[in-house]
């Protein structure tokens, strides 16, 4: 299956996501991974034409050839036509867009709340899994809050995303293709939610 994953950041997409990220040329530290990079730290999406870019390149590994899972592309309107061209030159579709909701105030005390351990990666939350005495239990590190989970830079990225993303709620839905997840429960539910959506057995 061709999916699009929706939704504002914090929403869950990228635990949701299993088969394929864009995120893949900045960890391996390409030329154009390095450049959206410098916007994604600032809390600002990665330009559309580097974005795209990235995109075609990996939808024509051999892997995408019997379906994929885009988790944060398109966020744009332009994006999504620039998508939707891409595929019809190679004769394929999308089967379904599929955008997680969560509210605005869910998502800040979600985002601002996380904390990282540097040194092994492991997760926390101040709230919901606090770290003891601010340090990892698994390596005893300091952990941190990563840049773009501060709440200034959480609150540009939200707004950035209510300003341009949400009209592709509308584009989809016009091309009948959007589905809907509520994002506020337990990933284990959200997981069972998106398995019906796309009539597949949990």
């Amino acid at each position: 299956m061709k999916i699009i994953l929706l939704g504002p950041p914090g929403a869950g997409k990228g635990t949701q996501a299993k088969s394929i990220s864009i995120r893949k040329n900045i960890s391996e530290n390409t030329p154009l991974g390095i450049e959206a990079k410098k916007y994604i730290d600032n809390g600002q999406l990665v330009p559309d034409q580097v974005t795209i870019d990235m995109v075609k390149d990996r939808l024509q590994h051999d892997d995408c050839e019997n379906g994929y899972l885009l988790d944060g592309f398109p966020r744009t309107v332009s994006q999504a036509e620039a998508l939707q061209e891409f595929l019809q030159k190679r004769k394929e579709s999308l089967d379904t867009a599929l955008c997680i909701e969560v509210p605005r105030d869910f998502i800040l005390e979600r985002m601002t709340g996380r904390r990282v351990c540097p040194s092994c990666g492991a997760s926390y939350h101040i709230k919901f899994n606090p770290p003891i005495e601010g340090k990892c239990e698994l390596c005893g590190s300091d952990v941190v809050q990563r840049k773009d989970d501060t709440e200034e830079t959480v609150k540009e990225r939200l707004d950035v995303y209510e300003r341009q993303t949400q009209p592709l709620i509308d584009f989809y839905k016009e091309r009948e293709l959007l589905s809907t997840v509520d994002g506020t429960k337990a990933i284990n539910e959200v997981f069972e939610s998106i398995c019906t959506i796309l009539g597949e057995p949990v």
